[in-house]
């Protein structure tokens, strides 16, 4: 049997729990580093680990870590900045030819000229969402011109503040009635996928997002060949080990909406046989 690993893991959340028992049997011990709300001297002893899961969401405080921990990383900085920036990775998927949703970024400040400009290029309702945010936090839905136009001015008011990094912003096109999935690559390959589901109740209330921290539900679900062939090819155009790929299925197409490097791992049940040992040959392959 291979050596025990130490596994440290940067978030205390769904998947360090989920993921605990299944690499432990693997020879993986994984265990919580807290990297953020608290205190942290500069010499301060982390611990003794091999390898790191995944760079922390606070870059400032993840490069402390980094430095502290002096270990690789499945998913190291860039990888996680590669996937946050929405538009970027968009940029990316579009030219390796990965089909993406119709998008338009908006780098504040801009005029008013310009964002009519970029509203004629849609037909209504458009999607606008901050270009690095996750769980589906900020985004918005704008079925007119004037409801556009108000929260493009909110989104100026939060960018006027000195201290807001990413003053960005994406108008996307809207797929009504779209089938929304998260698959789950590891080293570009398809391991398995869920659909996110909103409840009856939800969905006559006129919600439309599907993220499960909104109360979605996820359903495992058996992808056909071109959609795990999408998801891969995602996986390929941004060269991110580790990755969760949200597809959105409207009639015939499908398009590659956004990419996730820290996904939170749902039951194993969800996904393909081997899921955890592909996983456990990823993180022994990089410590």
């Amino acid at each position: 049997m291979s050596e025990t690993l130490c596994l440290a893991v940067a978030t205390d959340a769904e998947t360090l729990s989920r993921v605990r028992g299944p690499l432990a049997e693997r020879g993986i011990e994984a265990e919580h580093v807290p990297t953020s709300e608290r205190t942290l001297s500069l010499d301060a002893d982390l611990g003794d680990f091999d390898v790191g899961f995944v760079f922390p969401s606070r870059l400032m405080e993840g490069g402390v870590a980094d430095a502290l921990l002096g270990v690789p990383w499945v998913n190291g900085r860039e990888a996680i900045l590669r996937s946050r920036n929405k538009a970027g990775a968009l940029a990316r998927l579009s030219r390796a030819g990965v089909p993406t949703p119709d998008s338009v970024l908006v780098s504040n400040p801009v005029g008013e000229a310009d964002l009519r400009e970029a509203w004629t290029r849609f037909d209504p309702p458009v999607v606008v969402k901050p270009n690095s945010t996750t769980r589906g936090t900020g985004i918005a839905k704008a079925a007119d011109l004037d409801s556009f136009l108000g929260i493009a001015d909110y989104l100026d008011l939060v960018h006027d503040y000195r201290a807001t990094g990413d003053r960005s912003y994406l108008v996307q096109e809207y797929l009504p009635d779209a089938r929304d999935y998260r698959a789950m690559t590891v080293e570009g390959e398809y391991v398995g996928a869920v659909e996110r589901r909103l409840p009856e109740d939800a969905l006559a209330e006129g919600r439309w997002k599907h993220n499960v921290h909104r109360g979605a539900e996820a359903v495992g679900v058996d992808f056909d060949a071109d959609l795990r062939a999408l998801a891969e090819d995602a996986a390929a155009a941004l060269d991110v080990d580790w990755l969760g790929v949200d597809i959105l299925v409207a009639g015939d197409r499908a398009v590659v909406n956004e990419t996730n490097a820290r996904p939170t791992v749902d039951t194993a049940t969800k996904y393909e046989p081997g899921f955890y040992d592909r996983l456990a040959d990823l993180i022994r392959a990089r410590a």
